[in-house]
């Protein structure tokens, strides 16, 4: 495969969740593949710090102050967009409780964010580039938690297993357009959202989850950001409908 088969030039991509982590980590990339990165998260410190570190490495970058649980100011902030080739929907949340303590706002709050929002990004996302009848891809992200069972993460993996879902079924409805529909589930990935504990419990956490991988590490932003860039690509044009696992081989699913 030719290395130009990664070449974003003249491409635009948006990207939800690009104020840190993996969201950040994968604007930047498309933004050095050359896509113009529209990049839209609460965060406004955050945008500011990739929209720089976008321009640093020669790219042009689109803020959108927005919360994606926000369907009217979501499509707005896609609609400006002059032309769109991807969807990168990668916002998203953590919440950690026993099933017997869960509470309908904490199911509400994620599934809001992390099933909701993915879909009002991949709705506009789609609407968009049939419109256009441009083709284009639409990544979202789901996690590795959809592949097993862990204490405290029904809300976080029912939502992400929805994911999964919206994925292969947006697939089979906007492939003969020439939309392509994929979504990555990493497992753990060194981010603000993985960092939840004091020093020793995080290191504690990462030392477990390193023990669990073949490769002997935890993943970082970089790792994922490069699985975007693949499914974003052309050099993904024969993909569609797929749930990519980079994980360290943590899980290995038939």
């Amino acid at each position: 495969m030719a290395v130009s088969a990664y070449d974003l030039t003249g491409r635009t991509a948006f990207v939800t969740g690009a104020a840190g982590g993996i969201g950040r980590a994968s604007a930047v990339l498309l933004a050095r593949a050359g896509a113009t990165v529209h990049c839209a998260d609460l965060d406004t410190h955050g945008l500011d710090e990739t929209a720089r570190s976008i321009k640093e490495a020669g790219g042009t970058a689109h803020l959108h102050h927005l919360d994606v649980t926000d369907r009217d100011r979501l499509r707005q902030a896609v609609a400006s967009c002059e032309r769109l080739d991807v969807m990168a929907a990668i916002a998203g949340i953590m919440h950690s409780s026993p099933v017997l303590e869960t509470r309908d706002e904490d199911l509400d709050r994620v599934l809001n964010v992390n099933f909701k929002g993915v879909l009002y990004a991949c709705q506009e996302a789609a609407r968009l580039m049939l419109a256009r009848n441009t083709g284009g891809s639409i990544v979202a992200m789901a996690s590795g938690a959809v592949d097993t069972g862990g204490p405290g993460l029904l809300c976080y993996g029912a939502s992400k297993a929805a994911v999964v879902q919206l994925t292969k079924t947006l697939a089979t409805e906007v492939g003969r357009h020439g939309v392509r529909v994929n979504a990555v589930a990493p497992g753990w990935i060194r981010t603000p959202m993985t960092d939840r504990h004091d020093a020793e419990a995080q290191a504690h956490t990462e030392s477990l989850m390193a023990r669990m991988s073949p490769l002997g590490r935890v993943g970082e932003p970089e790792d994922i950001a490069h699985t975007v860039l693949y499914l974003a690509s052309d050099a993904a044009a024969f993909t569609t409908g797929q749930i990519l696992r980079p994980n360290g081989g943590v899980t290995m699913p038939w």
